[in-house]
């Protein structure tokens, strides 16, 4: 493999933003489709979180396709949504926009924990991120399924070595947090503006 299991992502950063800015929704779904083979390689424990990843990408894109010129850029959906009042509905593209963004701020944090701590276990970065991130807008049931899934994570030393491929892993772990965790913070920021960030797991 050339490169780490991040080089991909990375590379596809470059194109998520348009020459005016503008978060534009392909490159964005794309780069959160990258992230995937990344936790395909925490096994079981990163189950639940990767079908919920997925399943927003699907919602989105499936609206994005619908009419990608109306939908080219990220914030159209919620746009369109806000005017009909559908953007509070669980099956929105809203929330479908809101959890993607939970879900990769939470997969922000954890790398840079990773790339940061290095005496941390895997559990320890896990619990770590998942406090600072998800567990605020999850109900009990989502925070135990999650905090019993966490104890399946891979041993750090086997996970860092599948994951390194022939790059520096640490580097590109701390490029990906600090490259992507500003574009999530764009999206919360605009949610916020609209009154939407706030929604919970039912």
């Amino acid at each position: 493999m050339d490169g780490t299991l991040f080089a991909p992502a990375l590379e596809g950063m470059k194109d998520v933003k348009s020459e005016h800015g503008e978060l534009m929704t392909k490159p964005f779904l794309e780069v959160c489709k990258l992230v995937l083979p990344i936790l395909d390689k925490f096994g079981a424990a990163m189950t639940v979180v990767k079908s919920d990843i997925s399943g927003n990408i699907a919602r989105l894109e499936s609206k994005y396709n619908d009419n990608p010129s109306r939908f080219n850029y990220l914030y159209s959906f919620v746009q369109a949504e806000v005017e009909i009042k559908t953007a509070k509905s669980s099956s929105s593209c809203t929330n479908g926009l809101l959890w993607l963004t939970r879900a990769m701020d939470f997969i922000v944090v954890l790398f840079h924990n990773l790339a940061q701590h290095q005496d941390w276990s895997m559990s320890q970065a896990c619990n770590d991120s998942y406090s600072k991130t998800l567990k605020k807008w999850h109900g009990w049931l989502a925070s135990s399924s999650f905090t019993v899934a966490i104890k399946l994570a891979p041993d750090r030393k086997k996970f860092m070595e599948v994951i390194s491929g022939n790059g520096d892993i640490n580097s590109d772990m701390e490029k990906f947090s600090t490259t992507f965790s500003p574009i999530l913070q764009q999206i919360h920021k605009f949610l916020t503006s609209v009154g939407l960030d706030s929604m919970k797991a039912s």
